[in-house]
């Protein structure tokens, strides 16, 4: 949410807060610290000087910031009937006491001054079609609008939210047409916001509904059925001080293991045992279950990392298969690049990863790292310096049995369809909710669900995998992940959360359901490129459900109990729910699961107004282009997160 950004400088800002100090400001800002919003978005937020504020204004923390205080600017409206603040030692007030605030959160003591001119909350007729009251929006869009009948409701239904947001942008475009200049359309939608959070719903702005809905902030305690309880603050805390300390003694004993212990030999430092198993020497990590293999053990197992072993591809690196001396098979993978930054990061996330137990995730059975040393002996520099090695699945990875390369491949069973989304489902909301902090996968597509002899599936490469901070969501500068299966706020903004993995796994579902590729560039019949999303989404709200499954479980003969169609209709309503581009109408994925499994009932499937900035692609052959949405209200750039 934006308002009017008149570029009043700086310094104006500070000499103006230094003669306003008698204003008062007339709202009540302990919202800010009482709400339970994902402040971490702005904990370390320092834009250079030589950023221009509109840029600034732009970034993610600025627009969280904006929403938090527009709750206030819409209580202040409810109160008063002012849109917006009667004057600028007002406004300077009112700023001063957001700041303080915020420093109550711990976040940088200039952080308002950064994201806001003071000007831009200060009530001028110039804004949008010259509303100033709520007596004037009456005037001009008489007592009844569409945002009293569809934003009434408690907004932590995902229908009702969908239906409030459509009825914003009708009003919107009323405000527009009326306005008659549309580069007011922002401020438009702003007073729309205001107005339905603060006039309109019956539970006020600092609802969880309007304030997940129409403010589009995350909430990271309890609120509402599809945000879940996160863990103490202060338990985390002192948790992760723990770790750290343990981390930073085992990686202090195996660096001086690794230098002072005796390298001819294999043998390991003081604080290891290493352990002989039939010729095979490992070394055993304390408090974990992953072993540290030898370079030389991995060599041997895969035939010196021979082409007859190799695998393929994966993330960072590829993966050749091997056997170890007691018969194991594994998959080696050779890391030749990643985000790890030095061996200590490795360390723990190895650690994190080793520490994950289930039945849907590819186990890892251990690592290896090399020291300089031992890459001065071997006389090879350019070696990679980092391995995982993970249990082998038989059957390869999902998109090979989708879209198998050989014709004439017997494609999947509806029942093998069906086992591999739920267990897909279950091992993600094991990554979510099984796990403490919650792990984010970010990179959710095909080629990474494995399936073992069983044909069941297993989600595996957590090269790109995130831990959230106390439940948060995570803001990174680096977006990583595959197109196609990238959620639209994480591609745009950054912003990572679990609902972002739920995006993906949307896309995959789809995949399955409809046995399209996520994203295909090489259509012949339209220069856009095939988006699967907008094509399933599109099939599915024309009534044409049919025309988007897989003609191959069309009348199958192995589904024909329980009203299979019924069912294969379920599962891809909750692809197209999963993938919506809007974060506040996608379901947890515990809730996804529920609804696959019949446990509870799939809401009604939500529009998709499309984002400027995000509509479906399309590719001349050598670069990506925007092409107009496929249908539905058109978004404000950023309106995305919500």
């Amino acid at each position: 949410m934006k308002f009017i950004n008149l570029q009043v400088s700086f310094l104006v800002f500070l000499s103006t807060l230094c003669f306003t100090s008698a204003a008062s400001c007339p709202m009540d800002l302990n919202y800010v610290t009482r709400i339970p919003w994902n402040s971490s978005v702005c904990r370390d937020f320092h834009p250079l000087n030589s950023t221009p504020r509109a840029e600034i204004s732009k970034q993610i923390c600025c627009v969280t910031l904006l929403s938090v205080f527009g709750i206030g600017l819409a209580q202040h409206l409810k109160e008063t009937t002012l849109f917006q603040l009667p004057d600028l030692p007002t406004s300077n007030s009112c700023l001063r006491d957001f700041q303080a605030k915020l420093h109550a959160l711990s976040l940088p003591n200039n952080v308002a001054s950064l994201c806001f001119d003071p000007m831009q909350f200060v009530i001028t007729p110039d804004l949008c079609a010259n509303i100033q009251t709520t007596r004037d929006w009456v005037a001009k869009l008489g007592e009844s609008t569409a945002l009293n009948h569809g934003c009434n409701a408690d907004l932590t239904d995902l229908t009702a939210c969908d239906t409030c947001l459509r009825a914003g942008n009708e009003v919107h475009s009323r405000l527009v047409s009326i306005d008659g200049n549309r580069s007011h359309g922002t401020d438009c939608f702003d007073f729309i916001v205001l107005y339905a959070a603060g006039i309109v719903n019956q539970f006020g702005p600092e609802s969880n509904g309007a304030v997940t809905c129409a403010f589009s902030l995350t909430l990271i305690g309890k609120s509402g059925s599809n945000n879940r309880n996160s863990a103490l603050v202060f338990g985390l805390t002192g948790a992760g001080v723990a770790v750290f300390v343990t981390f930073s003694l085992l990686g202090f004993y195996f660096w001086y293991g690794k230098r002072f212990g005796e390298k001819g030999n294999g043998s390991s430092g003081p604080n290891f045992d290493d352990l002989e198993e039939k010729g095979f020497r490992t070394r055993l990590r304390p408090n974990t279950g992953s072993i540290w293999f030898k370079l030389h053990d991995l060599e041997k197992a895969t035939d010196n990392f021979s082409k007859k072993n190799f695998i393929g591809r994966g993330g960072f690196g590829f993966v050749f298969k091997g056997v170890l001396p007691d018969g194991t098979v594994v998959a080696v993978k050779r890391i030749l690049e990643s985000e790890f930054q030095g061996d200590v990061e490795f360390c723990n996330e190895v650690e994190i990863i080793s520490n994950l137990k289930h039945r849907n995730l590819v186990p890892l059975r251990g690592c290896c790292m090399i020291d300089e040393d031992e890459i001065e002996n071997n006389g090879n520099e350019n070696r990679s310096q980092r391995y995982l090695v993970y249990d082998y699945m038989s059957n390869g990875n999902l998109d090979d049995h989708l879209f198998p390369s050989k014709t004439g491949s017997k494609p999947l069973s509806w029942p093998q369809r069906k086992n591999i989304i739920l267990d897909v489902a279950k091992g993600l909301a094991y990554l979510h909710y099984g796990v403490k902090p919650a792990i984010y996968h970010r990179d959710i597509k095909a080629t990474n669900i494995l399936l073992d002899a069983d044909m069941r599936a297993r989600v595996s490469d957590f090269g790109l995998a995130k831990q959230s901070r106390e439940g948060q969501s995570h803001l990174t500068t680096r977006v990583a992940g595959t197109h196609g299966y990238l959620a639209p706020e994480y591609a745009l903004y950054g912003q990572l959360t679990e609902k972002s993995d739920v995006y993906s796994f949307g896309v995959v579902v789809l995949e399955i359901m409809c046995g399209r590729k996520a994203l295909d560039l090489s259509s012949s019949s339209s220069p856009r490129a095939f988006l699967i999303t907008d094509w399933a989404w599109s099939l599915m709200k024309a009534g044409k459900v049919d025309e988007a499954l897989d003609r191959s479980l069309i009348g199958s003969e192995d589904s024909v109990n329980s009203n299979p169609k019924a069912i294969m209709e379920r599962f891809l309503q909750v692809g197209v729910l999963c993938a919506h581009v809007m974060v506040a109408l996608r379901p947890t994925i515990m809730d996804a699961l529920k609804m696959l499994e019949g446990d509870i009932e799939v809401p009604t499937i939500p529009d998709r107004p499309m984002s400027l900035a995000y509509p479906s692609i399309y590719s001349d052959g050598n670069a990506f282009s925007t092409s107009p949405a496929l249908g539905g209200p058109q978004l404000q750039k950023g309106d995305m997160l919500r």
